[in-house]
């Protein structure tokens, strides 16, 4: 297969490709997309191509994001990106070497994540009862809450949830995950009592709405913008309010800090390590293995706090 003319061209190629074949998340290719146009970039100040770089001229980028500062989880990233559409490029034949094989990058570093305890996410959960302009949003921001934490869902995944998704009183939601994974997810009572109410007054919104001539929603939260449900960014917004009416500090609060904690809470209570795997979609039980990190940490805590031979030899400490 002949190579594309341009840079542009090799990177949209690549995208459809990604997309059609592999079915790979719209996110996922929004970050592949800025990360290989920002090497298109440095390539062209420097006459350079895909179609003519070099793996030198490749550590050179490297190099040259180190210089600018750039975080080693973005570099890695970006060689990421790169090896990607280099193993494309020599899969189509659009080049006779991958460029980019030999090239070891800086790593990740390795870092808890951060979570929650109980009593932190009990006080979401009733701060979510209580914060909203109407009874509406807090019954959705009751459900959204509710979910997140009973399955361990993305808010990516959260926030595309079709409404048939829900219907029937469900004890178990049909999730689609990244790369078009599907996969069931309990519901824990609270979750499906949250479910059913949302559900009640979504459809009784949605059928007014109707009535006056507008399409309703096919989405379990629907939302006026062009994605047609509450977008990942508004939810973001949403869960750091509720962690100041919570009393909750809120830079511990993110959507995936309550994906944390549903993972953390479950292995501290016995659950499985290959079953919180298939909850929370992870492809490889490496991913998920980092929960038992997070667990000895805190029971390493627990010992330094409270066992007799840990304490200060101080009486009066």
């Amino acid at each position: 297969m002949q190579a594309p003319a341009s840079d542009h061209q090799w990177i949209s190629t690549f995208l459809d490709a990604q997309a059609a074949e592999l079915g790979a998340a719209r996110n996922t290719l929004l970050a592949y997309g800025r990360d290989l146009k920002d090497a298109v970039q440095w390539f062209s100040g420097r006459q350079l191509s895909f179609a003519t770089a070099h793996q030198a001229d490749i550590e050179s980028y490297l190099i040259a994001c180190d210089a600018e500062g750039l975080s080693r989880a973005t570099r890695a990233r970006r060689l990421s990106a790169l090896k990607q559409i280099y193993r494309f490029a020599f899969e189509e034949g659009w080049r006779q070497d991958n460029p980019a094989l030999q090239i070891k990058g800086p790593g990740r570093a390795k870092s808890l994540p951060k979570t929650l305890d109980v009593a932190e996410v009990d006080r979401l959960l009733e701060a979510a009862r209580q914060v909203g302009r109407s009874p509406s949003d807090r019954l959705r921001n009751t459900c959204m809450m509710e979910l997140l934490y009973a399955t361990g869902m993305r808010v990516s995944e959260l926030v595309s949830l079709p409404a048939s998704a829900a219907r029937g009183d469900p004890n178990m939601l049909l999730v689609l995950g990244k790369g078009g994974k599907e996969r069931m997810v309990p519901l824990s009572p609270p979750a499906r009592a949250a479910l059913a109410d949302w559900l009640i007054d979504r459809d009784k919104t949605e059928d007014d709405r109707e009535t006056r001539g507008v399409k309703p929603s096919a989405f379990l939260f629907p939302s006026r913008g062009k994605d047609g449900h509450l977008t990942r960014h508004r939810f973001y917004l949403l869960i750091k309010e509720l962690a100041i009416a919570g009393g909750v500090a809120p830079e511990k609060v993110t959507p995936h800090t309550l994906r944390h904690a549903f993972a953390t809470h479950l292995l501290a209570n016995g659950a499985d390590l290959r079953a919180i795997q298939a909850l929370l979609g992870h492809a490889d039980i490496a991913t998920t293995e980092i929960y038992t990190h997070v667990l000895d940490a805190r029971l390493s805590e627990l010992v330094h706090r409270h066992h007799p031979l840990a304490r200060s030899e101080d009486p009066e400490a």
